[in-house]
């Protein structure tokens, strides 16, 4: 495992443990760190979250992490006594968010009507009827 990706996973759980414990606003009860990604020269660490919730509160909930990470950063330092600790940088973290639209695009489909098969797009049953008749 190279640098970045073994510092990426001390990164992830000294976060979760910070904002999950160290943290006192409110707004981030709901937050859950996905995943950490560092730069290859260390300078930088992109921590992705998730939050419950209306939109209004993973807004705020953003907020408040990013007022938060000089914060967090600092707690860092301390708990992984590195010579440089990354700039951390919370990302929304939207896959779970798209996987949901997914799904529920997937079980619309699926909950139309068996009996009717799937129809073609616009413009290709002319085309083969073309095809054949020139042939």
């Amino acid at each position: 495992m190279r640098r970045p990706e073994k510092l990426a996973e001390l990164i992830r759980e000294e976060v979760i443990q910070i904002v999950g414990y160290e943290l006192d606003d409110p707004r981030v009860a709901s937050v859950t760190v996905t995943d950490v990604r560092v730069a290859d020269n260390l300078r930088d660490a992109s921590v992705y979250v998730t939050a419950e919730g209306s939109e209004a509160e993973r807004r705020d909930a953003m907020k408040a992490l990013l007022k938060a990470a000089p914060f967090v950063r600092r707690q860092l330092s301390m708990a992984l006594n590195l010579r440089f600790t990354p700039e951390i940088h919370f990302v929304r973290d939207t896959v779970e968010e798209s996987a949901a639209r997914v799904d529920a695009l997937l079980q619309e489909i699926g909950q139309q009507s068996p009996d009717q098969p799937p129809s073609a797009p616009e413009g290709e049953a002319g085309e083969e009827e073309e095809k054949e008749g020139d042939g």
